[in-house]
């Protein structure tokens, strides 16, 4: 059963009918046509689809496009949304805090420099408004499943961000 929807992408007011199960990534590109979102694991896993709702350019954004940090274009929504947990967490990282933020995103065009670069740039720029969400529980959802012995981060070897917070202050 469809269901209507309405929805602003890029300025234009739109009205579809779509089932309930399209996943957003979907509806971007097969409805509108739109395909500068990415599909990484077509199950929304990975971050490559990741949209963040405003209609203003975000300090990230901004970053990126001043330090060169995006090439082919497929990693940037992914690197975006890393980084903006990371700065919403730690909101003046050095250079190995913003490495190990983005760790789980490969990037096979850039080297990461210039990525690194614009997260340094954000940094420098952005306010703590700039990462509220309403009703974000990402914190608590991992601090739960944490607690009940389920896998994090720390998992694939690395240092889970949140231990080195509590070791750094």
């Amino acid at each position: 059963m469809e269901r209507s929807i309405e929805m602003t992408v890029n300025g234009a007011r739109g009205h579809r009918e779509v089932e309930p199960r399209l996943l957003l990534v979907h509806f971007l590109r097969d409805t509108l046509g739109l395909t500068g979102t990415h599909i990484g694991c077509d199950t929304s896993q990975c971050g490559a689809c990741t949209l963040a709702e405003d209609d203003q350019l975000h300090p990230l954004q901004a970053g990126f496009w001043e330090e060169h940090g995006l090439q082919c274009g497929f990693c940037t929504p992914g690197m975006l949304m890393a980084a903006w947990g990371l700065l919403k967490h730690h909101p003046n990282p050095d250079e190995a805090t913003i490495r190990e933020g983005l760790g789980g995103n490969l990037c096979r065009c850039t080297g990461y420099e210039h990525i690194v670069n614009a997260v340094q740039h954000a940094a420098q720029r952005h306010r703590p408004e700039h990462y509220g969400v309403e009703g974000d529980t990402a914190a608590r959802v991992v601090r739960e499943a944490e607690r009940y012995g389920l896998e994090s981060g720390a998992a694939a070897g690395g240092t889970r961000l949140a231990d080195r917070a509590e070791r750094e202050g």
